[in-house]
């Protein structure tokens, strides 16, 4: 991974900006940046997410099995360290979150062994949150 890593900026449909607002805002405690009546920026953990009204790209994904889960494959996310990854999973089980996927251990003993946890914003827009206790396993082959 390259030392001067810089923020990603990442645009997805959303068919209500008040739910939007209240999930990235409110549960998932990101900042917000401008907005328009149409458009609302995050800090989505250091990097730019703009939520775009746009009902009619909203919808479910399908998905792929990794590791005996059934994992959306169109979806976004962040490496957090594991003590941030614990503490957003309890605030979003206290919040009353639905997991697609609970929060656990992917690939047990194995090269890139990773917490990991999936759930849908308002919109249907799936995220994954991850953590690795050594961050090299993150490319491991």
């Amino acid at each position: 991974m390259a030392a001067d890593l810089r923020p990603f900026h990442l645009a997805i449909p959303v068919d209500d900006l008040a739910a939007a607002d209240a999930f990235y805002g409110g549960v998932l405690g990101c900042g917000k940046g401008r907005r328009s009546p149409d458009w609302i920026d995050f800090d989505f953990f250091g990097h730019q997410l703009v939520t775009h009204l746009a009902p009619e790209q909203c919808g479910s994904a399908a998905t792929n099995a990794v590791d005996g889960e059934n994992v959306p494959v169109r979806h976004f996310g962040v490496v957090l360290d594991k003590a941030d990854w614990e503490e957003l999973a309890a605030r979003l089980k206290r919040a009353g979150a639905a997991f697609l996927i609970e929060p656990g251990l992917r690939f047990a003993g194995q090269p890139g062994e990773q917490g990991t946890f999936f759930l849908r914003d308002p919109a249907g827009n799936a995220l994954e949150f991850k953590y690795f206790d050594d961050l090299r396993w993150l490319f491991a082959v």
